[in-house]
């Protein structure tokens, strides 16, 4: 079996919070094709702490759903293969022509204006302790004026400084992305930190780099993509309790 694992997370939308929580779990048996998806526990706690409304879709925490096809709520948040700029959008997404749906979300993140929801792919710790993931930066919308024209000039390859941040105001521990000039240009997404803290913390390997810049007007959410590459000595990524399956 050729398993892939995506994980959903919702943003709680009220002003005072904008929370991220880990909410679903999409495996995806390539082979079959067989498409499974789950709540888990991070859906509990964005319920009881947010008000996290079940997707209709997914009406029930306890079932398990599972489908031969890829569903609706997924497939939606690509865009139609049809269409002529479809090669385009696969270029910035640093993707081959020929790349399936599960490849596509796992770096686009299949977020949509109409709603709070972003996929992000399971962080896979080699049998040597490393790991490799890609992400497009977060927030750069919100650094200073001369941080977004140092943006503008990223090209690949780039190297990039990552750095801890102990005091951001809204979520209190973040991981800063930095060029090796050092201007603040973003940071990771926030359901990453955890992990990559910990890689961090337990090994000088990690390393970030600017794999594509796409020029505006690209989406805002898709304006550099990076890759990170890191070793874990003890740590298991994606193992707490909110990513446990409910079923």
């Amino acid at each position: 079996m050729n398993t892939n694992t995506l994980f959903l997370a919702w943003q709680d939308q009220r002003k005072e919070s904008r929370l991220w929580f880990p909410v679903g779990r999409l495996d995806v048996d390539s082979e079959s094709p067989l498409y499974r998806f789950r709540y888990i526990r991070g859906a509990e706690r964005a319920k009881s702490e947010a008000g996290f409304p079940l997707l209709a879709e997914f009406p029930c925490l306890d079932e398990d759903y599972r489908s031969a096809e890829l569903f609706p709520l997924f497939q939606n948040r690509i865009i139609n293969p049809g269409r002529p700029d479809f090669a385009t959008y696969l270029s910035g997404l640093d993707l081959p022509e020929g790349a399936d749906p599960v490849e596509i979300l796992a770096v686009s993140g299949g977020t949509r204006v109409t709603d709070a929801y972003e996929v992000f792919p399971k962080l896979v710790k080699r049998k040597d302790g490393s790991f490799t993931c890609r992400f497009f930066l977060h927030g750069w919308r919100h650094v200073n004026q001369s941080a977004q024209e140092r943006i503008d000039r990223l090209t690949k390859w780039d190297d990039l400084y990552v750095t801890l941040e102990l005091t951001n105001p809204a979520t209190g521990l973040a991981v800063q992305i930095q060029t090796t000039d050092y201007h603040m240009i973003g940071w990771t997404p926030r359901y990453l930190v955890t992990d990559l803290v910990a890689a961090m913390a337990e090994s000088p390997k990690y390393s970030a780099r600017v794999v594509r810049l796409n020029p505006l007007p690209a989406p805002s959410k898709q304006r550099v993509l990076i890759e990170m590459s890191g070793h874990w000595d003890e740590h298991e990524p994606m193992a707490s309790d909110d990513f446990d399956p409910l079923v």
